[in-house]
């Protein structure tokens, strides 16, 4: 439990100090978010906020994991290296794309195909290892590795991995359109995965995860938890700075990761399930438009239908908030009734 409280602290901490800082030097540098012209008008007004403040999300994450180590028994694992290898380099690709868009000012930076190949490529180099070099399960999870336990095969998991490490990483990028909702959405996610990740450490022989591994998997959901919790002073309405996509991404793929790590596969899309309306909320409207020439909703996604629909920026945020706590308990309570309805049996 200190590693969990040191790991979380050190990251907020170092995630709320260094963010003003790196917003002072961003604003000496003139770099400010370029705004996308096909967005709500009210939007106009937050062009040149300063963005890339992901960078002081990933800061917070990779020093709050490796000083959370320190002084306590819990060792460094391989799937926690390969956790933070996935915030990382999702975070780098999202740097990259933030980059280009301020030094050409403009709302695109790498283009559709540059940026999805980075990231499968991310991606692959991601469930290689965690096959081959962590050794982590290919069998289709829900709460635990037995259920449904259906086996993939070692190829099978890998692109099942990819396709969960893509579609969660676009999908907090598309949240992240109003100031605050994908910090503090993401927020509810990591903390809850921290409490599942110390429960399945304090309960090995039900879930099969090596205790060492889910332990160490905490450190860094409870990390990612404390991150975003500091950035999120800043990045408040009316938002100081932005995440920009080098922040979204490597939410996104730091929650992939772990619940690929901790054998929770399809009970993301419900822990996840604020990304997971948003992201069809998008789909739904291209469907809709290509195919009966109308539009379901009056933009996507569909944080911006409500705001065009006169809720004040605020009210999105916070009712969105709400939304996002009630998947990550709904998502909980199936963890802990499944939990419940196994250890009677133990």
């Amino acid at each position: 439990m200190l590693g969990l409280g040191d790991s979380g602290g050190i990251a907020l901490w170092v995630s709320i100090l260094a963010t003003p800082v790196l917003l002072r030097w961003l604003r000496s540098q003139g770099i400010g978010q370029p705004i996308r012209t096909d967005g709500p008008a009210s939007h106009s007004v937050k062009a040149g906020t300063p963005t890339m403040g992901g960078l002081a999300i990933v800061c917070g994450v990779v020093l709050g994991y490796a000083i959370g180590h320190f002084g306590t028994q819990v060792r460094f694992s391989r799937t926690g290296y390969l956790a933070i290898l996935a915030v990382v380099t999702f975070g780098l690709i999202g740097f990259l794309d933030d980059w280009i868009k301020v030094r050409h000012q403009r709302s695109l930076g790498l283009n559709k195909r540059a940026k999805f190949s980075a990231q499968v490529a991310c991606a692959v180099l991601f469930a290689e290892l965690a096959v081959h070099w962590a050794h982590t399960s290919t069998a289709l999870s829900f709460t635990r590795v037995t259920v449904p336990g259906i086996g993939l095969g070692q190829v099978g998991w890998v692109v099942f991995a990819v396709l969960v490490m893509v579609g969660t990483s676009n999908a907090v990028n598309i949240t992240d359109g109003v100031d605050g909702l994908a910090a503090g959405s993401s927020t509810f996610c990591f903390a809850v995965l921290a409490i599942m990740g110390y429960w399945i450490f304090r309960h090995q022989s039900i879930y099969h995860v090596l205790p060492a591994s889910a332990i160490d998997l905490s450190l860094v959901a409870v990390a990612m938890a404390g991150s975003c919790i500091g950035f999120l002073w800043w990045n408040a309405a009316p938002a100081k700075i932005i995440m920009g996509d080098t922040g979204s991404l490597a939410i996104g793929a730091g929650l992939a990761a772990l619940c690929l790590l901790l054998n929770l596969d399809l009970l993301l899309p419900i822990i996840g399930g604020l990304f997971v309306m948003e992201t069809l909320s998008v789909i739904a409207q291209v469907v809709s438009f290509r195919v009966f020439h109308r539009r379901i909703f009056r933009m996507a996604p569909i944080h911006h239908h409500f705001e065009l629909g006169g809720w004040p920026e605020t009210t999105v945020i916070v009712r969105f908030w709400v939304l996002g706590g009630l998947f990550v308990a709904v998502g909980l309570g199936i963890f802990y009734a499944d939990f419940l309805s196994v250890a009677k049996f133990t």
